[in-house]
């Protein structure tokens, strides 16, 4: 039996996939004003992108817009991502500030989940996964291809390597150049869910033609998918509501 992620009233790998939706914002009141136009929407977590935010690099100022989104969301669970420009990303920094800004949030006890990249150090995203997991933080451990779909037993290999440095949720989200990529995608999705994974997973396949990997992740085996509330943080995002339609439908048959 697969291990479950539950955080706050949110359970990650049962039933439907989960919504997350980002928060972009340049700026905390920014961030508050969109935080606000997500209570009206019908998702489960919210990821903080926080390479969007001006002040980025002072942790002190990072950790002071921390505490008011937090009090902004009560319960909804909250994903601290700093998303590098490598993957995607607004920005770059050092890799000591990288790793030295999420363990000072994982402390902070103001977050539910944080995002490491896969493409780091080792033995540093280790400690950082074993600092996580002592102030109760879920990890996703992901990687993202912004210029290609890798081979199906490539997507497998990075998928298990999450697994294997303690990702609670191991995620891949790569790009489509054919209909064909997309079937790449949801291939590899399978074997990892069904020979590999003993967690949950998430993976997407982005852009237009990548958009029925975010839709029918419970057939293929990703527990969760992005959705947009206003502005997408990655191509491919489709607004929350036709979201929770979609995977609604497929979970009533299934």
């Amino acid at each position: 039996m697969k291990k479950l992620v539950k955080v706050r009233d949110v359970t990650i790998g049962e039933g439907a996939p989960k919504i997350c939706v980002p928060v972009v914002g340049e700026t905390l009141e920014q961030l508050l004003e969109e935080i606000v136009s997500l209570k009206s929407l019908d998702l489960d977590v919210v990821e903080w992108r926080i390479d969007f935010f001006q002040d980025v690099e002072s942790i002190e100022i990072v950790k002071s817009a921390l505490f008011e989104i937090r009090q902004a969301l009560g319960n909804t669970p909250l994903l601290f991502t700093f998303r590098s420009a490598k993957e995607g990303g607004e920005r770059e920094v050092s890799s000591s500030y990288y790793f030295e800004l999420n363990s000072e949030i994982v402390k902070s006890s103001l977050v539910e989940m944080v995002d490491i990249e896969l493409f780091n150090d080792e033995e540093m995203i280790k400690e950082l996964v074993e600092e996580s997991h002592k102030h109760g933080v879920f990890v996703v451990i992901s990687n993202h291809d912004f210029d290609k779909t890798p081979s199906k037993d490539e997507i497998v290999t990075r998928l298990r390597r999450a697994q294997e440095l303690g990702g609670d949720l191991p995620k891949i989200a790569v790009m489509p150049r054919t209909a064909a990529d997309v079937l790449v995608l949801l291939d590899a999705t399978l074997m990892m869910s069904e020979q590999y994974a003993d967690r949950p997973i998430i993976t997407m396949s982005m852009a237009g033609n990548g958009v029925v990997s975010r839709l029918a992740g419970e057939v293929f085996g990703s527990a969760l998918t992005f959705g947009a509330a206003k502005k997408a943080s990655a191509p491919g995002q489709i607004s929350v509501t036709e979201l929770r339609r979609v995977l609604e439908l497929i979970h009533k048959n299934l």
